[in-house]
């Protein structure tokens, strides 16, 4: 059969795979989630500068912007924000592991990603009970 294509075959560009080849895995999981919350981490701190501008200001801004932080929705956001940072940082802990030279196995690799989102869901939790016994 004859090729259809008027480009040659050196000078074709390589396809990269389709994602469909791939299979799912907690590593490539753990990966795009490590770059998800890179990017919610610049928008959840917009919302700490905002808190902090608001305590510096007045009493009336600060007290609205306590108001909305302590409504349901504004405690959800907070604690979104807290696993997002948690799960960042186990992620770059995923990543110090790897740079040491260590867990680069499949078995390995998928446990530091299974256990990084354990750990965040853990500490995530943890965190706000302390907090709520604290307040």
């Amino acid at each position: 059969m004859a090729d259809p294509s008027p480009i040659p075959l050196e000078q074709r560009r390589p396809l990269s795979p389709h994602l469909e080849i791939y299979k799912w895995s907690p590593t490539m999981a753990a990966s795009i989630a490590h770059r998800a919350t890179g990017v919610a981490l610049y928008f959840g701190t917009l919302l700490l500068v905002y808190y902090l501008v608001a305590a510096a200001d007045d009493v009336h801004s600060f007290n609205f912007a306590s108001a909305i932080f302590g409504s349901f929705l504004g405690q959800l956001v907070l604690f979104g924000y807290t696993f997002v940072l948690l799960l960042h940082v186990m992620g770059g802990l995923r990543h110090a592991i790897w740079d040491a030279g260590k867990g680069f196995d499949p078995e390995a690799r998928d446990k530091l990603a299974i256990g990084s989102f354990a750990a965040a869901a853990i500490l995530t939790v943890l965190l706000w009970i302390v907090s709520f016994i604290l307040r």
